[in-house]
């Protein structure tokens, strides 16, 4: 059967409304649970300083003769660190028209893109707390960088024969050497090193390759099915090494690929000069401007209390 003649139909008109959802469908990544977990310090300069201090090694040799004047011990001296405050920033800029329109699935343009960039600049934050970088004073012509946490983790550490450690000043990194697939031996080590140290990292920081590694290891609970509902579970949540120290492992899609952080959040801050602020640019025609803001720093309260595998394959 064909259509009628002469029938009017949707394909001849040109005054239907169009159907468009008034929902914006958005599954782009935003967690950062780094940036989350962490407390917030305070800078209040540019370069923003902390101590640490570390008692004298236990000895079983500490013996005095009966009446024997005392020897004085050397005092224990307080070690500076610091790390410089970076500047990051989002920008958004919508014409006045745009603004002024009808649109579907938000009622201000600029307000949807503000919220984006402010999602897009936390990201940018936990990337460089966890980013393998030195930090860099700065110039007049050149931005500064806040150093990430593997400028500082250098005792409690597995890393490759031929990879160099870093000074764990902040100063440089961490050198890589030849890649080596995970392995729970390194893992052990890392985490027996820090609990010699007197560490007790509770927070495993890796991507999502390392975090499948984990269900590889000889120690996990077998993968579990259920006829009923048909799932298998194969899923290393908590990791417990054999001195009882407990991780969380955590995912984190910012987290760098070739590495697996062990942290204590409570010896690492989140050390805001200027915490997040939205302001408005200057305007310089039909558009209005304005800018997201932070200013912060990374202090790694004491490294002794966080571990690292480094070195690591990364396919």
């Amino acid at each position: 059967m064909g259509q009628p003649s002469n029938t009017f139909s949707t394909y001849d008109s040109v005054g239907n409304r169009e159907d468009l959802s008034d929902i914006i469908y958005d599954v782009s990544p935003t967690e950062t649970p780094v940036l989350s977990k962490i407390p917030k310090g305070k800078s209040t300069s540019t370069k923003h300083e902390w101590q640490t201090r570390a008692l004298a090694a236990a000895s079983g040799s500490n013996a005095v003769i009966e009446g024997d004047d005392a020897t004085l011990d050397a005092g224990n001296v307080n070690v500076r660190l610091f790390n410089y405050t970076q500047i990051s920033d989002k920008t958004a800029v919508v014409t006045g028209t745009q603004e002024a329109i009808n649109k579907a699935g938000r009622s201000s343009e600029m307000a949807l893109q503000m919220s984006d960039k402010m999602k897009e600049l936390k990201k940018d934050v936990e990337t460089t707390l966890l980013q393998n970088i030195a930090y860099v004073a700065g110039t007049d012509t050149l931005a500064r960088k806040a150093a990430g946490v593997s400028a500082y983790i250098k005792t409690n550490i597995s890393k490759a024969a031929d990879a160099t450690a870093s000074a764990g000043t902040g100063a440089d990194i961490h050198t890589v050497g030849t890649a080596r697939a995970l392995e729970e031996s390194y893992v052990e080590a890392a985490l027996a090193l820090a609990w010699t140290n007197g560490g007790t990292p509770s927070m495993g920081i890796c991507n999502a390759f390392q975090k499948r590694k984990f269900a590889t290891f000889a120690g996990r609970s077998t993968p579990m099915s259920d006829g009923d509902s048909r799932k298998v579970t194969n899923n290393v949540e908590v990791y417990i090494d054999p001195l009882g120290t407990e991780i969380r492992l955590l995912p984190c899609r910012q987290a760098p690929t070739n590495m697996v952080l062990f942290l204590d959040p409570e010896y690492l801050k989140f050390a805001p000069l200027r915490s997040w602020e939205t302001k408005p640019l200057a305007r310089t025609g039909d558009s209005e401007k304005k800018q997201i803001l932070v200013e912060y720093t990374l202090e790694v309260c004491n490294e002794k209390a966080h571990a690292a595998v480094y070195d690591l394959t990364t396919a």
